[in-house]
């Protein structure tokens, strides 16, 4: 069987003060990438948020969390966020919204990429797309029983309706490595990906499963019952040299 990729996750959700979105993306894209993935992580995306142009998404993958620790500890302490921190903390309100995930299954894990990331400058080799993020706020855990839900209900109806998972996620309570970065640790979620050509064919799988029979019939009931709260909706554009888009 194939490695997984990424088995830690970060989703990571900033909110910056007002008109400075896109001087953090320039700052990442050009200077916060490769210098992030020299020292072991990996860049998975980075996203506008569409409903909130104040919010600034990305995710950020390990092979394991002794791995991150070693990571963020090499880029942190390293001279490129040392030289840039002062400029990127200078357009954020709250960078402590994050929520570290793994993938809920083998399958459940983001897929290789299928091209390089566009270089700095250079545009992107392929056009851009949408993400839909969802985020289920469970009661308990999302344990093997419910994974098992996703897999055999769930996901067919997503994909019926359009919006087959790239990736879907688990909340991961291992404790925090680098504890300089918090963490969201009392949360129990479960996080799932799909990609979308455009808003009109994001807003069209969001209608149809509305009106799914199966979706109203078979699967809201069990999910209703161990929510703790409305599931949240992340519609994100990605950004010029995210690798996810």
């Amino acid at each position: 069987m194939e490695a997984l990729r990424c088995p830690v996750v970060e989703l990571r959700q900033y909110t910056l003060h007002p008109g400075q979105r896109d001087v953090l993306i320039d700052l990442f894209d050009r200077e916060l990438v490769e210098s992030q993935e020299a020292v072991g992580a990996t860049v998975l995306g980075q996203f506008r948020d569409l409903d909130n142009p104040d919010r600034f998404v990305w995710l950020r993958g390990f092979e394991d969390m002794s791995r991150r620790a070693k990571a963020l500890e090499s880029f942190y302490g390293g001279p490129v966020w040392q030289a840039h921190r002062d400029e990127a903390n200078a357009t954020m309100i709250d960078s402590d919204d994050v929520l570290l995930l793994r993938p809920a299954s083998a399958r459940g894990g983001f897929p290789v990429p299928v091209g390089a990331r566009p270089a700095s400058g250079e545009p992107a080799p392929l056009p851009p797309s949408l993400i839909l993020a969802t985020i289920w706020y469970g009661r308990g855990p999302f344990d093997t029983t419910f994974v098992e839900f996703f897999q055999q209900c769930v996901r067919p109806v997503l994909a019926e309706t359009g919006g087959e998972p790239l990736a879907y996620l688990q909340s991961e309570h291992a404790p925090n490595t680098f504890p300089a970065l918090p963490v969201r640790m009392n949360e129990e979620v479960f996080v799932w990906f799909a990609r979308f050509t455009d808003g009109g064919h994001l807003d069209h799988h969001l209608n149809r499963l509305q009106h799914s029979e199966r979706w109203r019939k078979e699967v809201l009931p069990t999910l209703s019952e161990r929510w703790a709260r409305p599931p949240q909706r992340l519609r994100l554009a990605p950004t010029e040299r995210s690798i996810l888009r």
